[in-house]
C-alpha cells in the first residue's frame, strides 16, 4: 500500500518527554514530505499550540494542515486558514461547569488565546506548560464565559477522573467525551473527534481511507488509529488500548514516529 496521509498525535507521541521533536522522527518526517506524503498534527492542543512544530517541520511548504481542539478546527498551513470550525455553546460549557460544580472537578476552557477557569490546581498549569497559554482565574466562570468556545476540560486526580468518564458520557449524550492525559478529560462538540476530522480532510484532498496512516497513545487517538487504514501506537500507549491497533512501535522517547515511516512509507 502506498499511503498518502500520515497523521501524528503531538504529546506522547511525536514529542519526546520534554515536548521535543527527536532528530531521528524530523529527519524521517522530512524524508516523507520530500516523497510526497502529507504529514497532519492532530492533537487536543489549541491551535497557536501547535505552531511551533508545524513550523520545524516546515509544513507549510508542503501545504499541509493541522487538526486542533480535538477535531474541533483544521487548518490550512499553506494560507494559515480555518477550513473547519465547530465550537461547544454557551449554554453546553455552562452545563459542563454545573456538573463540575456538582461533582467536585477542576474545568478550563478557552478565550482569547487564554485558559479560563475558576479555580486552581496543578492540572491546570500542566496545560499551562503544554500549551503556552496564561491563566486566566476568575471570579465567576459563567459570566466570563458568556460565549461559544472550541472545547472544555476537566481535571482531576486521574484515579478519581477514570471514573466520570463514562459518567459523563451517559449524562452528557449531546457531547464528545475522551481522556488524552490520565488527568486530562476532554469535551467538545458531538460529533468532534480526531477521525471525525481526519474524514473531512481527507475528502477535500480526494485521500482514501486505506492511504492513511494514524500514529497515537490515548483515547483521545482511539477513534483516529481505528479509523486509519494503518492505525498505530507508539509503546507507551494507555494500557488498555494496546490491542486496539494494527501495529505497535518504539515509544515517544524512542522515535517510534521514526519508526513507522522507515518501515511504512521509505520501506
Amino acid at each position: 500500500m502506498k499511503y498518502k496521509m500520515l497523521v501524528l498525535d503531538l504529546d506522547d507521541t511525536l514529542l519526546t518527554d520534554d515536548y521535543k521533536i527527536s532528530a531521528r522522527n524530523k529527519q524521517r518526517l522530512m524524508e516523507a514530505q520530500e516523497q510526497g506524503v502529507l504529514v497532519v498534527l492532530a492533537s487536543g492542543r489549541p491551535t497557536q499550540a501547535m505552531m511551533q512544530y508545524a513550523e520545524e517541520l516546515n509544513l507549510s511548504k508542503y501545504s499541509s494542515y493541522i487538526i486542533s481542539y480535538n477535531g474541533a478546527i483544521i487548518t490550512d498551513l499553506k494560507n494559515n486558514n480555518t477550513i473547519f470550525e465547530q465550537m461547544l455553546s454557551k449554554e453546553e460549557i455552562h452545563d459542563l461547569h454545573d456538573f463540575c460544580i456538582d461533582n467536585k472537578l477542576h474545568i478550563l476552557t478557552y478565550k482569547d488565546n487564554k485558559i479560563i477557569s475558576d479555580t486552581e490546581s496543578e492540572f491546570i498549569e500542566v496545560e499551562n506548560k503544554l500549551t503556552g497559554l496564561p491563566i486566566n482565574k476568575v471570579e465567576c466562570f459563567k459570566t466570563e464565559m458568556n460565549q461559544s468556545s472550541v472545547k472544555c476540560i476537566l481535571l482531576d486526580d486521574p484515579v478519581r477522573l477514570k471514573d466520570f468518564e463514562p459518567k459523563l458520557k451517559s449524562a452528557k449524550n449531546n457531547l464528545s467525551v475522551a481522556i488524552s492525559k490520565p488527568f486530562f478529560l476532554e469535551v467538545m462538540p458531538k460529533g468532534i473527534d480526531k477521525a471525525a476530522s481526519i474524514q473531512r480532510l481527507a475528502a477535500k484532498l480526494n485521500i482514501k481511507q486505506e492511504e492513511i496512516i494514524a500514529v497515537g497513545n490515548a483515547g483521545n487517538d482511539l477513534t483516529m488509529v481505528e479509523y486509519a487504514g494503518l492505525g498505530v501506537w507508539v509503546d507507551n500507549v494507555t494500557p488498555e488500548l494496546r490491542e486496539r491497533a494494527d501495529e505497535i512501535v518504539a515509544s515517544n522517547n524512542n522515535d517510534g514516529v521514526a519508526e513507522v515511516v522507515e518501515r511504512f512509507i521509505l520501506k
